[in-house]
């Protein structure tokens, strides 16, 4: 086990620092009625790319909360056979991007579809539309934290993947009781997110998620990385932390460990023991309070990295849709 981090034991006790607001369940109440208040006006745009005859590919937009225009790729088996198929939502790492057309064509051949989510505002083409009061920094998690607590970002992320999710169980071809989710770091953040304010959401399968338990992180010195906008924040704006934790009870809205009781799903949730990114323990935090059928892969010497077998492992997990 790391030095850095608590032994295995621990870790699987631990439920987290980050304060949770008081009204945590309003807000998310109120974003969910904001969400379902948008039309998503959703657009399907065959693409250039030329895959294989199994498959069929398409750029598909939407309209997310605040007006921004959302996109996702969308590849669905060419004949699907009779009745509708299982799907999949993959989630982006963070600043990345849905990924290459290749990567998704795996799922189809199984007779699968899979949507793969641009994040609004960094590397793919959903639109970021900004409008909030405060610094940004460079970063998102830490964008709309001077303003009303609505217009953090990651909210708007957060219900962007629930909207896709809703576009998914629409879709004539797609079976809305066979929908799964995955994805690693801000991606496996994204999972539990969208399988806890969508619990129809039937697998679950992140991969050491960030987007948990932001204090535990800071009060271990490894505010670096995706979380090292943590520090430049204090350090520029509140050197003494004055509002330490009013700064850390606002994060607590888009903690995902806050979330995760929702989940109503079959998890599959990863970890490496080894990882300085999203430590283990602000993994553990949102893991060890999912009360729905879960199970952990644990890779006890691998860190922030490509882990062996595991997407031969999550395949396989999802395929049973």
């Amino acid at each position: 086990m790391a030095i850095f981090e608590m032994s295995l034991p621990e870790l699987k006790r631990y439920e987290g620092r980050t304060p949770r607001p008081a009204d945590f369940d309003a807000y998310w109440k109120r974003a969910l009625d904001e969400l379902a208040a948008v039309d998503p006006a959703v657009e399907l745009i065959p693409t250039n790319f030329k895959a294989a005859s199994f498959a069929e590919c398409f750029d598909l937009y939407f309209r997310g909360v605040g007006g921004a225009r959302i996109h996702a790729k969308y590849v669905r088996p060419a004949r699907p056979g009779d009745g509708r198929h299982p799907a999949l939502l993959q989630f982006h790492g963070y600043s990345m991007n849905a990924g290459d057309w290749f990567q998704l064509l795996p799922y189809a051949a199984a007779g699968m579809s899979i949507l793969a989510l641009d994040c609004r505002g960094q590397g793919g083409l959903s639109e970021d539309r900004g409008g909030v009061v405060g610094t940004t920094l460079r970063g998102h998690f830490i964008r709309g934290i001077d303003d009303h607590p609505d217009k953090l970002l990651f909210r708007q992320i957060f219900l962007d993947t629930v909207e896709l999710a809703h576009i998914a169980m629409s879709l004539p071809e797609i079976d809305p009781g066979r929908i799964g989710a995955t994805g690693a770091s801000q991606g496996g953040g994204l999972t539990l997110a969208c399988a806890s304010l969508e619990p129809r959401i039937k697998l679950v399968a992140p991969v050491y998620p960030f987007l948990s338990d932001y204090q535990r992180v800071w009060e271990m010195d490894l505010a670096k990385g995706a979380y090292e906008e943590l520090s430049e924040y204090f350090r520029r704006f509140d050197p003494r932390h004055e509002r330490e934790r009013e700064l850390f009870t606002r994060l607590g809205y888009i903690d995902v460990e806050h979330l995760a009781p929702r989940i109503r799903g079959r998890v599959l949730f990863t970890v490496g023991l080894m990882d300085e990114i999203c430590p283990p323990s602000s993994q553990f935090a949102a893991y060890n309070r999912i009360t729905a059928p879960k199970e952990l892969v644990v890779y006890p010497d691998f860190s922030h990295e490509q882990l062996p077998d595991l997407s031969d492992i999550i395949f396989t997990f999802m395929v049973g849709l």
